[in-house]
């Protein structure tokens, strides 16, 4: 699929799936798949809709998208080594989406043989559209963004609360906003300057990470390079290798 076919397709789905439901759920309509971790409606149509569109057109394809692999991770472990793959983050901000809150997003990255290539960010309720394809640059709303200009310090990071310890004074150190697709964006445009993860679902991740490493940041776990497949214990992602060094190093105590 053409990138600006693949953007068409999710504003498409967004429009008519997502929005409508927001800040406008019934009770039912908002599940725990385990405590504390939530699902709508919307994710699950959304996913449905997004998978069958990519397997039309690229048929064969391997697809991990969220909900389906709550339910069935095999496509996880197989995505590594994939030929090729959509990578299906629905709703992410799921939580602030089912409270009404802004902050969320709809993402989708391409892999091919391991290493990403393309992804998109959609933020509905900003009118966002991050799009970046590997060695081509970054852009939002069709306007290129500028690569990432080193800070002095003091460094901001989004990170979990309990990271939230000043345990370097060349970092200031706040929350995240609850959505991958709302905290990459913020470092992508300057906002901040690094990012920390616990969890590294392929999902939440490849979409942003390929969005500030093609803007000249890094993304690591436990220190290496962060690909499809990654594992490990804390990912950082930030603007240069001198704040990547320093929130890994709060990160892994």
């Amino acid at each position: 699929m053409r990138t600006d076919q693949v953007s068409d397709l999710i504003l498409d789905v967004t429009a008519r799936v997502i929005t409508p439901r927001f800040r406008a759920l019934d009770p039912d309509e908002v599940i725990q798949k385990k405590p504390g971790d939530l699902v709508t409606v919307a994710d699950r149509e959304a996913e449905a809709e997004l998978t069958a569109a990519f397997l039309a057109a690229t048929p064969g394809a391997l697809i991990v998208g969220e909900e389906a692999t709550f339910a069935d991770a095999s496509a996880l472990g197989r995505l590594g080594d994939a030929e090729h793959a959509w990578v299906i983050d629905p709703v992410d901000g799921t939580r602030n989406f089912a409270a009404g809150k802004e902050d969320f997003g709809v993402m989708v990255a391409e892999v091919r043989r391991g290493e990403t290539t393309r992804a998109w960010i959609w933020q509905p309720r900003h009118d966002a559209l991050f799009v970046v394809e590997k060695g081509e640059g970054a852009r939002v709303n069709g306007e290129p963004l500028p690569a990432l200009a080193p800070r002095a310090t003091p460094w901001t990071a989004a990170v979990w609360p309990r990271l939230r310890r000043e345990d370097d004074d060349r970092l200031r150190l706040r929350s995240t906003r609850g959505a991958c697709a709302v905290d990459y964006p913020a470092l992508a445009r300057g906002d901040i300057d690094a990012l920390a993860y616990r969890s590294i679902n392929p999902w939440d991740h490849l979409p942003g990470a390929l969005l500030v490493t093609e803007l000249g940041g890094v993304a690591r776990v436990d220190g290496e390079p962060y690909r499809p497949g990654s594992t490990g214990r804390v990912l950082v992602v930030a603007a240069s290798e001198d704040a990547e060094r320093a929130v890994r190093a709060v990160a892994l105590g």
